[in-house]
């Protein structure tokens, strides 16, 4: 099992998505190994975040990649490389239980409610509507 952010050499790069000038897409299995670079083929796990959209994608020689969501900021927009939004479109916490089992990992997504609005309040005292509005809806 290998565990980064973005990518294993690139914090900010998006595994498991792609940045076009239409917007955001699932990225292709080549995209994904390629992205994984040296690495790629060598775990049966592989876990990441950075775009805080939980997923698991299984890659063609049967190793997972498991991003496991967001714990507080379901949505966010960038400008870099293009500007797009990623949004896990609920406030729930998100994350991701994997378990051991004779026929390999198990993945198991969970979403849980939360004191949304307290988290709500401290965006909006440290002047960040953008992040309250993505803690209240999981938009941007």
């Amino acid at each position: 099992m290998l565990a980064f952010h973005g990518a294993p050499t690139d914090d900010l790069c998006y595994l498991l998505e792609t940045v076009e000038p239409a917007g955001l897409r699932e990225a292709t299995d080549n995209e994904i190994l390629q992205r994984l670079g040296d690495d790629a083929g060598k775990y049966s796990v592989y876990l990441c975040g950075h775009t805080h959209l939980q997923r698991t994608r299984r890659l063609p020689d049967g190793s997972l990649v498991v991003n496991p969501g967001s714990l507080g900021w379901p949505a966010y927009s960038d400008d870099l490389p293009y500007p797009h939004h990623v949004e896990a479109g609920t406030p729930h916490a998100r994350f991701a239980v994997l378990r051991k089992a004779t026929t390999g990992w198990q993945v198991s997504h969970r979403a849980i409610e939360y004191d949304v609005e307290t988290a709500v309040a401290m965006a909006d005292r440290n002047g960040r509507p953008d992040v309250a509005q993505a803690l209240r809806t999981g938009r941007t």
